[in-house]
């Protein structure tokens, strides 16, 4: 069994050759919530735990020595949330015997057993998958990508997880973020490190990317490597990995809170009033196209489409009407749904990039502020002047 050996902090590694033992502290399904079931959003079961104190575990994480991915740093910062593995040290080896002596290991040993804790995901007849996506239609389909070993530790420990920061969400509201949480975030990681294509194959005619986004949580992680020719400043000595592991995996930790406070904080608190305005559609227009929400502030988009598809709802939402901070009333476009800039129905072309005045004139509708060159959102003084440039963008139908 190769020597192991064990440092009280990051900073007194004596040999980059032997596998070490890393010991950094970090301190970092149903749909449906009824609105009479839901919090107030300045709930206290929004707010998230404080954990910094509890105590840390001595129990051993393993995963694969060498170049790291996003897939494993996230797996041990995630397992490093739980009371059992709370700041585990982490061992990183290719070593079985060592490996032998973890307490779980993640991502390498070619086993995938829960009753184990053996999470790899590299097995010839391994097909893991997490649960199936609903579709619009309110049937279900298989995911795009198989679960890589931070999927896998998703899967077992990461309503855990939640439940450390969020204590007091409801059964139904656990399920609801965990759900969220892995289409919002891990199902990215996942594909990603399984060689899932972001555009599918066999498209005719062929389809290609017309830029690359190299600013994602896995590129960054890849960029916490010791590049081969790296060298520190002070010691005059190649970078250590296992410091950069630490670095990597606290950055996935930092991009898995951010997405889980907007989740918890600001999609569920919000998902009762946005309900409530997708339920009143037909006051609010008789179309039912249009709906009404009391601040722009809150997050709303991805509530419509989930309310849609769970209440099968046609003819789908097209506008949305809020207000913003200055009092403005906004009618904005609905997307869509899993396009960035494509609208259901966008603002009549006449209309855009015209302001004030001139916009009055050309809409025949009184109060108009603006309308984007895009055509995606536009402004009036008014509600009763915001819901007059919805009307009246059905009927011109996008033109």
């Amino acid at each position: 069994m190769a020597a192991i050996s064990i440092f009280p902090n990051l900073f007194s590694f004596t040999s980059r050759t032997l596998p070490i033992l890393l010991s950094l502290p970090f301190h970092s399904t149903s749909f449906h919530l009824y609105a009479t079931t839901m919090s107030s959003p300045s709930s206290p079961v929004f707010k998230r735990a404080k954990i910094d104190g509890l105590p840390s575990s001595t129990k051993t994480i393993g995963t694969h020595s060498g170049t790291f991915q996003a897939d494993e740093a996230l797996g041990c910062w995630m397992l490093r949330q739980t009371p059992t593995y709370r700041n585990s040290p982490v061992v990183r080896s290719r070593d079985p015997a060592v490996l032998d002596t973890c307490d779980i290991v993640i991502d390498v040993g070619g086993v995938y057993d829960h009753d184990s804790l053996r999470y790899d995901h590299h097995q010839r007849d391994y097909d893991e998958k997490f649960t199936p996506k609903q579709n619009k239609d309110g049937t279900t389909s298989e995911r795009c990508t198989k679960l890589s070993a931070s999927g896998l530790v998703y899967r077992h420990h990461g309503k855990e997880v939640i439940k450390q920061y969020y204590p007091d969400l409801t059964e139904e509201m656990l399920n609801l973020a965990y759900e969220k949480m892995y289409n919002s975030f891990c199902e990215a990681i996942d594909a990603i490190d399984t060689g899932v294509e972001p555009i599918p194959g066999g498209l005719d005619p062929p389809v290609s990317l017309v830029y690359r986004d190299s600013t994602g949580l896995s590129a960054r992680v890849s960029r916490c490597n010791p590049r081969w020719n790296e060298v520190d400043a002070t010691t005059n000595q190649p970078p250590n990995p296992d410091e950069r592991f630490e670095i990597a995996s606290q950055m996935c930790g930092d991009d898995f809170m951010s997405v889980l406070s907007k989740i918890v904080e600001a999609d569920l608190p919000a998902r009762s009033i946005v309900e409530q305005a997708v339920n009143d559609r037909f006051e609010c227009d008789a179309s039912g196209e249009i709906i009404k929400l009391p601040s722009g502030g809150l997050p709303w988009k991805s509530e419509v489409y989930e309310l849609e598809h769970q209440n099968k709802i046609e003819p789908l939402i097209k506008y949305v009407l809020y207000t913003d901070q200055a009092g403005m009333w906004r009618i904005q476009c609905v997307s869509v749904e899993g396009k960035a800039f494509e609208n259901r129905l966008g603002l009549p072309k006449e209309w855009r990039g015209v302001r004030d005045q001139d916009l009055e004139k050309i809409a025949g509708i009184e109060g108009c502020t603006f309308c984007h060159a895009a055509g995606f959102i536009g402004g009036n003084k008014s509600y009763e002047g915001a819901l007059e440039m919805a009307r009246v963008a059905l009927k011109k139908g996008g033109e």
